[in-house]
C-alpha cells in the first residue's frame, strides 16, 4: 500500500517504541518520514534499515523540550523534503513518585517534554502547515490523562494537557484544513513497561476486556488512520487504544 506516497512525517520519539512502530508502518506506506529523538544510535540503526528497504528516512537528533533545536530541525526536514504534512507527536518520558516523593526536578522533566515539547514542535511545523493549507497533527495522550494513576502526578498532568492542546488547536487550525488528534494508550507492551514484575502485568491484562496488553503497531495503526483522507472530517478527538480498559 502507498496511502501516504508524497506525504512527509515527522515522528518524535521515534526511534523506539510506539514511535518506531509508527515509522516503519508510515514508511512503508509509502510516506517519507523524519525520525526524531534524543536516542542517536536507536535512531540511525532505524534510518539504515529503512533506507536498505528502499524506504525513504531521516533521523535528526532531536530534544524536543528545546525550542531552539525543534525549529532546526523543522527547517532541515522542509529543505530536505519540501514541507510538512503530518506531525506525530509521539516522544513522552516518565519520572514516576507520589506526590510526598515527587521531586520538582521530577515534575519539570516530565513538563518539558510531554508537554511543553509537543507545544515547541506543533508551534514550529503549523506555519508550514498552513501556508499549504493542509495538516495531520496527532498528539498522544494517555488514558492516565484521562483518569490519573497513581504515583503520576506530572506524567498525569501532561497528558491531561495534551488533550486540551489538541482540541484548542483542532478549534484554530480547522479553517486551515488542519486536524488535530489525541490517541490515549493504554497499557502497550513497550520499553517503558519492562520495568514492572509479572505478577502485577497478569493482574493488569485481568482488568482489561480483551485480558492482553497492546501492542506498540496497535497504536501506530490509529496514528496511521487519523493520518489518512479516511479520517478527514475527524477533528478535535480522543481515541482511546485500551482493549476496553476504560469503559
Amino acid at each position: 500500500m502507498s496511502r501516504f506516497q508524497n506525504k512527509v512525517v515527522v515522528i518524535t520519539g521515534g526511534a523506539s517504541g510506539i514511535g518506531k512502530a509508527a515509522v516503519e508502518k508510515f514508511a512503508r506506506e509509502g510516506a517519507a518520514v523524519a525520525i526524531w529523538d534524543v536516542s542517536e544510535v536507536q535512531g540511525k540503526e532505524l534510518e539504515l534499515i529503512l533506507l536498505n528497504e528502499g524506504l525513504i528516512a531521516r533521523f535528526i537528533k532531536v530534544n524536543t523540550a528545546s525550542f531552539e533545536e525543534v525549529e532546526k530541525a523543522t527547517q532541515e526536514v522542509i529543505k530536505q523534503f519540501g514541507k510538512i504534512d503530518v506531525l506525530i507527536n509521539n516522544a513522552g518520558i516518565t519520572r514516576d513518585a507520589s506526590l510526598q516523593k515527587m521531586t520538582v526536578e521530577q515534575w519539570q522533566q516530565v513538563m518539558d517534554v510531554n508537554l511543553t515539547g509537543v507545544f515547541n514542535c506543533t508551534k514550529a511545523i503549523s506555519p508550514n502547515m498552513i501556508q499549504n493549507n493542509f495538516g495531520r497533527i496527532i498528539n498522544t495522550s494517555s488514558i492516565v490523562g484521562l483518569y490519573g494513576n497513581y504515583g503520576q502526578s506530572n506524567y498525569a498532568a501532561t497528558k491531561a494537557g495534551v488533550i486540551a492542546l489538541t482540541k484548542t488547536w483542532a478549534r484554530e487550525l480547522g479553517k486551515n484544513n488542519i486536524t488535530v488528534n489525541a490517541v490515549a494508550p493504554g497499557f502497550i507492551a513497550t520499553d517503558m513497561i519492562k520495568t514492572i514484575p509479572e505478577k502485577v502485568i497478569e493482574m493488569m491484562k485481568e482488568k482489561i476486556p480483551l485480558k492482553k496488553l497492546g501492542t506498540a503497531e496497535d497504536v501506530a495503526n490509529v496514528y496511521v488512520f487519523l493520518a489518512s483522507n479516511e479520517a478527514q472530517f475527524i477533528s478535535g478527538t480522543v481515541i482511546s487504544v485500551d482493549g476496553g480498559l476504560t469503559i
